[in-house]
């Protein structure tokens, strides 16, 4: 995870849920966040910059699919936690 930054700089402007899973990623990082959420936010942000998915990457128009229903059944289960610090940090760095 040390790493998720950096990897997801080259989805950016390619991936619709981007947004989402940086404020995740900030969400996790946040010492408020309970232990459950953290380890659902890490396994669905693991799964998203993982290379080995259900379905590849590269295959066009398909590739990010199975990738957006984790991060947006991961999001679901703890939305309650990402908070609009979480929102802003994200936007601040797809701005950057």
């Amino acid at each position: 995870m040390d790493n998720f930054l950096k990897q997801v700089r080259r989805f950016i402007g390619f991936v619709p849920f981007t947004r989402d899973a940086i404020a995740m990623y900030f969400c996790m990082l946040d010492y408020q966040t309970p232990a459950y959420a953290k380890a659902t936010i890490a396994a669905a942000l693991t799964y998203f910059i993982s290379p080995a998915d259900a379905i590849p990457d590269w295959i066009v128009g398909i590739g990010f699919t199975d990738d957006a229903g984790v991060i947006a059944t991961a999001l679901a289960t703890i939305r309650a936690h990402v908070k609009d610090e979480h929102w802003k940090k994200a936007d601040d760095f797809l701005n950057y």
